[in-house]
């Protein structure tokens, strides 16, 4: 098993022990997610109250003594039906088992401990009768795909921490009930925890933030609005001469500049799928005397028409345009964080008009660029792509399963032979 692999299973199998931990305190709790990110786990809970400091200590203790009793992970596949009846309690999970339903996708659960033989047996949470310890034996169960260690002893307990506490909107839809989240480091080992630790104290020092105030390079102000970044004289300095250097290299590389408006009618972006699927993300529209306006969230439409604008023939393909495009996205307020998440920003955008037997060579030509300013420009050697995939929930992307599946094929073949790290990421890619 890769490294990395393993290092993942680690991370899924304690967001499953921190769920367990949390249920035998609280044996009424709704369960929501439990996904591995960059430095651990995360579990989402709907609970009968604020959790505290003391809790997470609690917690974290619940979850090391499971770690000593050296329990075993096990999976199944089960039906419908058993899903239904084993999650009667979590209106969470029979959310998640309508949508694996519809979409006929296999359902798998998977217990930690001692689970009975007969699924009809199992029983999550119950007044006295909770998981680990309770009359129904020492295990707990969830609804999951996989991708765990086999036993409890391949976790090192002093390689995982319960890290902090913060809100989470069921499914990120503020719509939806706010739910409580419990986030986790977890490393291979407690050095490799320490080093983390040590890192993010140093990285606290060279924040951005920190450095933006002390060399006055930007700004915020409420009177303009929170996430609208204003740019001072030495900040704008660097920002000129890194786009100045950019348009150089572009041009080397074979690329044309463009410009587009901030804002464009409604009727581009019915064409272009943002409305209906990407609106919650755009500013409201403008109501105009011939229709309504709004500010755009992404160049690729505007770019699309200037494409569109003459003919063109297969001999002067690929054509590459790029822009530095300002763009305004309605970020909800709690995500929003320096210059890292904003709700307007300026991106150096590409859209390359190619054939299908050019794709290859001009997707590996772009990974070469991102290349070259990571390591050659800003001296970064640790960097890795990320493969942005659809969701599981169709209803939020264009309904294209053949063009999604080539996409995803043609873009996973070229990365392998990339050479560069990347990894893989459900539910980034855009709708379209």
């Amino acid at each position: 098993m890769h490294s990395k692999d393993k290092l993942d299973y680690i991370r899924h199998s304690l967001a499953h022990l921190l769920a367990a931990a949390v249920l035998k305190k609280f044996p009424d709790a709704k369960l929501g997610i439990g996904p591995t990110i960059d430095d651990g786990f995360y579990y989402d809970f709907l609970l009968p109250r604020t959790l505290t400091p003391e809790d997470m200590k609690e917690f974290e203790k619940l979850m090391k003594k499971m770690i000593g009793q050296k329990l075993a992970f096990t999976g199944r596949e089960i039906t419908t039906t058993e899903a239904g009846k084993l999650f009667k309690d979590q209106p969470f999970k029979l959310e998640l088992i309508e949508e694996f339903s519809k979409d006929k996708k296999p359902l798998t659960v998977y217990a930690t401990g001692n689970a009975p033989q007969e699924i009809g047996d199992w029983k999550l949470s119950s007044k006295g009768e909770s998981a680990f310890g309770g009359k129904i034996g020492n295990f707990f169960f969830d609804l999951c795909r996989g991708g765990h260690v086999e036993n409890t002893e391949e976790i090192d307990a002093g390689g995982f921490k319960l890290d902090r506490l913060a809100g989470a909107y069921w499914r990120g839809d503020e719509k939806n009930p706010q739910l409580q989240r419990v986030y986790g480091l977890a490393f291979n080992n407690k050095a490799e925890l320490e080093k983390y630790l040590w890192q993010k104290e140093e990285a606290k020092k060279r924040d951005h933030r920190v450095l933006g105030e002390r060399f006055k390079l930007f700004t915020f102000a409420k009177e303009v609005g929170p996430g609208l970044p204003l740019w001072l004289p030495n900040g704008t300095i660097i920002r000129d001469e890194i786009e100045k250097y950019a348009k150089e290299i572009e041009k080397e590389w074979g690329y044309e500049r463009v410009a587009t408006p901030h804002i464009a009618k409604e009727d581009l972006y019915r064409m272009s799928g943002h409305i209906p699927y990407y609106t919650g993300s755009m500013y409201p529209p403008m109501k105009l005397d011939d229709g309504n306006y709004y500010l755009k969230a992404m160049n690729c439409p505007h770019t699309h028409m200037i494409y569109k604008s003459q003919p063109h023939s297969y001999k002067e393909l690929p054509i590459r345009y790029a822009e530095y495009g300002q763009v305004y996205r309605y970020e909800l307020s709690g995500t929003l964080a320096g210059l890292l998440r904003v709700r307007g920003f300026a991106q150096n955008d590409a859209h390359i008009y190619c054939a299908e037997n050019q794709v290859e060579e001009e997707f590996l030509n772009v990974m070469k660029l991102h290349e070259f300013w990571y390591k050659k420009v800003f001296g970064i050697e640790d960097f890795y792509m990320r493969l942005s995939l659809p969701a599981e929930d169709k209803t939020k992307f264009a309904d294209i399963p053949a063009g999604w599946k080539k996409a995803v094929e043609i873009l996973r073949k070229i990365m392998k032979k990339s050479g560069l790290q990347y990894v893989e990421a459900e539910g980034e890619a855009a709708f379209y």
